[in-house]
């Protein structure tokens, strides 16, 4: 593993020396981006408004899709050049669960950003088992085992506990699934067989477009949901549910979404990929800079009816460095959206590899993998090598501080503290199946589903 990252790395020195050395001609110049009406989607609508697409000579179109499945296969089928991405799905299709597709990933998009909401009713029911504060605010964040007796009380009446995610392999389901299983809820397995990810479970998790998630709690389908913003604030607004934690509660600084594109068309567009990373990472930093003073103006952005749609207020409440956890229960959080500090923009293996070892943990990856392979997949995806020739490039041209990348790194993070973790348990993308292992809910090395129930 080390010489394989090491030539990568040494790979990328040249590389960027010999792009730097001329100016970019690009392979081609217009492109169309697709993306969900969702907070984190801004990297993409600040490159278009502020002109740092066209300064790299890129004409581009940004154009909103209906959900998750539609934006990848338009990814696939080449209508869309590239788009702002579920992380988990650049890893499905490469891997082949779901549509198989070559799909890598040069830059991501944010870090957290997600929250997990209950309707009113399941709040209520959750507070006497919530501890509180002196001032009588509940004390965050709130462990799912506050859930758990709410949970219970349908099981023993014999009703179906109905929660919402956004996509099978969106860091929403593995985010709410942690959470269940650190409060000792089952959210259930994935197999060949069954791929609706409710075998054995105490939860039942469903798919949900997020612009939909505050109407379909709303109606009763769903008593909760995990998604991003500002489809969290927009149930507190409408006055119909509750955000219970906020995924940088849950993992803080975990990684997000991603901007993906084929194999292919890096391979023959290698200076047009190279120019929109840039203009992406110019992007990332005027959305962070200066302890985050842009992003005011970034709101007006996004709250444009071609972008995410929502009142403008909305958006602020979690972009401005707050978030409102019921009415007047605002709290602050200034790292709840984070698009560039943090070396957010960096495409980490070990970002790539939690994402394996959650679906390796709920049955979408089926059996054991030796740990090569969650490296190997990683690296076949997750191209900071291309990173960091658009960041050299930056970097010669005085548009970026030549500190604020990581020009040292071999791809991994260093492991994130157990204190970090809703569940206590440490993650050292190094060590996925002794990760996986740790977990007390979820499959263990040997382990797969058969039919509904766990083997080996």
């Amino acid at each position: 593993m080390k010489n394989t990252f090491a030539l990568l790395l040494a790979s990328t020195s040249l590389l960027a020396t010999a792009a730097s050395a001329e100016m970019l001609a690009l392979e081609k110049e217009e492109l169309t981006f697709g993306f969900i009406k969702l907070t984190d989607m801004a990297p993409l609508a600040v490159a278009y408004e502020l002109g740092y697409f066209e300064d790299e000579g890129l004409f581009v179109r940004l154009e909103a899709q209906a959900n998750w499945k539609v934006l990848l296969d338009g990814v696939i089928d080449g209508q869309l050049d590239g788009a702002h991405m579920l992380a988990g799905q650049p890893l499905a299709a490469t891997i082949g669960y779901g549509t198989k597709a070559h799909i890598i990933t040069p830059f991501s998009m944010d870090l957290n950003g997600n929250a997990i909401t209950v309707s009113n009713d399941i709040w209520d029911e959750m507070k006497p088992n919530v501890p509180t504060m002196d001032n009588g605010r509940p004390q965050h964040p709130i462990s799912a085992s506050a859930l758990a007796p709410v949970v219970e009380g349908y099981k023993d009446r014999g009703e179906p506990f109905n929660m919402g995610m956004v996509f099978p392999v969106s860091t929403h389901n593995y985010e709410i699934r942690y959470w269940l299983a650190a409060g000792g809820l089952k959210p259930g397995y994935y197999s060949a067989q069954d791929i609706s990810g409710q075998i054995d479970a105490d939860v039942l998790l469903s798919v949900t477009p997020p612009p939909q998630m505050p109407a379909t709690m709303e109606a009763g389908t769903i008593s909760g949901y995990a998604v991003g913003e500002p489809w969290n604030q927009q149930a507190v607004f409408k006055g119909i549910g509750v955000p219970v934690i906020t995924d940088y509660d849950m993992w803080k600084n975990n990684p997000e979404k991603v901007f993906g594109i084929t194999a292919e068309f890096a391979e023959e567009n290698p200076n047009t990929t190279l120019a929109l990373t840039k203009a992406l990472i110019r992007a990332a930093m005027w959305l962070d800079e200066n302890d985050n003073a842009n992003r005011e103006e970034a709101v007006e952005m996004l709250s444009r009816s071609e972008y995410v749609g929502a009142d403008a207020d909305v958006i602020a409440n979690s972009m401005t460095g707050f978030f409102e956890f019921e009415k007047g229960d605002v709290r602050p959080a200034p790292d709840f959206n984070v698009f560039f500090r943090y070396n957010a923009t960096y495409p980490f293996y070990s970002d790539a590899i939690w994402y394996l070892t959650q679906m390796r943990r709920w049955g979408q990856i089926d059996e054991t993998k030796p740990d090569e392979w969650y490296f190997e997949t990683a690296a076949d995806v997750y191209r900071p090598d291309i990173y960091l020739q658009a960041a050299r490039l930056l970097v010669d041209e005085g548009m970026a501080d030549e500190a604020a990348f990581p020009w040292d790194s071999d791809g991994f993070k260093a492991p994130t503290p157990a204190a970090d973790i809703i569940d206590g348990i440490s993650y050292d993308g190094r060590a996925p199946n002794a990760y996986i292992d740790s977990l007390p809910i979820g499959l263990k090395s040997g382990q797969t589903v058969v039919d509904s129930k766990v083997e080996g």
